[in-house]
This record gives structure tokens, sequence and C-alpha cells, in this order.
């Protein structure tokens, strides 16, 4: 799966978890420019991208991830496993 991917189908994740169509992800994009993207949706989003990607992530690897381009990062480094 290539990163643009990767990125389209997290975009998914995070429209259905944050419940907003209008969310639009790039590599620079934090949790302090999204509306709702709090510490309890953060959790929900960690799940569902492990469930649709059906990869594990541990909590280093997540309190490593400081952006999106990060978060596609460890995704496609888990798929390539």
């Amino acid at each position: 799966m290539d990163r643009n991917q990767i990125h389209d189908k997290l975009t998914a994740i995070f429209r259905d978890v944050l419940d907003d169509d209008s969310i639009v992800l790039n590599d620079s994009t934090t949790a302090d420019d999204v509306d709702g993207w709090d510490s309890l949706s953060h959790v929900n989003l960690l799940v569902a991208v492990e469930k649709r990607f059906a990869i594990r992530m541990s909590t280093r690897e997540v309190k490593s991830m400081r952006n999106v381009g990060d978060f596609i990062a460890l995704i496609s480094q888990k798929l390539a496993q």
C-alpha cells in the first residue's frame, strides 16, 4: 500500500471517528488543528487504525508521533513488516 492510499484511508478513519466529513489532513496536521481530536478520540483513532490496517502499535511508537506525517510513516513501516 502506498503513502497516498494510507493517507486516504487515514482521512476516512478520522472523518468517521470524529464524525466530521470536512476534515482534511496533511503531514503537519496535529491534534491542535482538528476540532474534537482530544485524548479520548486519540485512543479511538488508534484503535480504529489498528483494526483497519491490521497492525499493532506500541505505546513507545504512539508517543513518538508528533503529527499525521509521523502517523502515516508508522503505519507504512508496520505494513512493510
